[in-house]
C-alpha cells in the first residue's frame, strides 16, 4: 500500500525502496508513482528533474543517515571499540541482517554510475576515512589502519550481496561478527552502552 504523501521528505522512503528493488533504469514512473501514491504532475512538482533528481535526494538522506549513525560516532567518540561496535550494530540494522540491498553500492555497479559517482565515492570515502580515523586512535598505525579499514567496508558489502544470493541472513551476521573480532581490540566492551543509540525504535528513521 502507497504511503500518504504530503511533502518532498515524505516521497524519500518510497523511493528508495523502488530503486533498490528494481534500480535506475527499471524504476519506471508508474511503479514511482505506485509506491508515493503521487500522480505524474505531483511527482515532478517535488522532482523537477525527474528520476535523477529522485536519485540524488535519496543518496543524500542515505549520506546524512550514515554521518549521523556511523561516520559521526567513529570521527568524535572517545570510547573507539563501543564506536565501532555501534558501527557494526548499526550496519547490520539498517542492512536488515544482509536482507536489503545497499543502494550505493548498486548504483557503484550499474551502468548509471558515472551520473552518480560524487555521491557513490562520497559513501564510501567517509565511510573508510572514519573507520581508519577510529582504528588510529586504537593506537595502529596509519597505513594498517586504513587497508584494515577498507577490507571492513568490503567485507560488509560483500556479505550483503552473498545473504541475499544464498537466502541467508546468517552469512551477514558471520561477517559482522568476524569484523568484529577483527576491528574490537579490547574484548570487554560492555557491549554498546553509552554509544549511538541503534535500537529498533530507530527503524522508522532508516532510508
Amino acid at each position: 500500500m502507497a504511503r500518504m504523501v504530503a511533502e518532498r521528505a515524505d516521497t524519500i522512503a518510497p523511493l528508495a525502496e523502488v530503486f533498490r528493488e528494481h534500480g535506475y533504469e527499471g524504476a519506471s514512473l508508474a511503479l514511482i508513482s505506485k509506491a508515493t501514491g503521487l500522480g505524474k504532475g505531483s511527482l515532478y512538482h517535488f522532482f523537477p528533474n525527474g528520476k535523477e533528481e529522485m536519485v540524488r535526494a535519496v543518496l543524500g538522506e542515505i549520506g546524512q543517515w550514515f554521518e549521523d549513525a556511523v561516520y559521526s560516532p567513529l570521527r568524535n567518540e572517545s570510547d573507539v571499540n563501543g564506536a565501532i561496535c555501534a558501527m557494526l550494530a548499526s550496519t547490520d540494522q539498517y542492512f536488515r541482517s544482509g536482507r536489503r540491498v545497499c543502494l550505493v553500492g548498486a548504483l557503484a555497479v550499474a551502468n548509471t554510475r558515472d551520473l552518480f559517482a560524487q555521491a557513490i565515492r562520497g559513501y564510501f570515502v567517509a565511510w573508510v576515512d572514519a573507520l581508519q580515523s577510529a582504528l588510529i586512535r586504537q593506537g595502529r598505525e596509519a597505513d594498517q589502519s586504513r587497508i584494515l579499514a577498507e577490507e571492513a567496508v568490503l567485507t560488509i558489502q560483500g556479505a550483503i550481496v552473498l545473504s541475499r544470493a544464498m537466502d541467508d541472513p546468517a552469512v551477514f551476521q558471520r561477517a559482522i561478527d568476524q569484523l568484529r573480532g577483527r576491528l574490537v581490540i579490547e574484548k570487554d566492551t560492555s557491549n554498546n552502552e553509552g554509544t549511538t543509540d541503534v535500537s529498533p525504535q530507530n527503524e522508522g528513521r532508516l532510508v
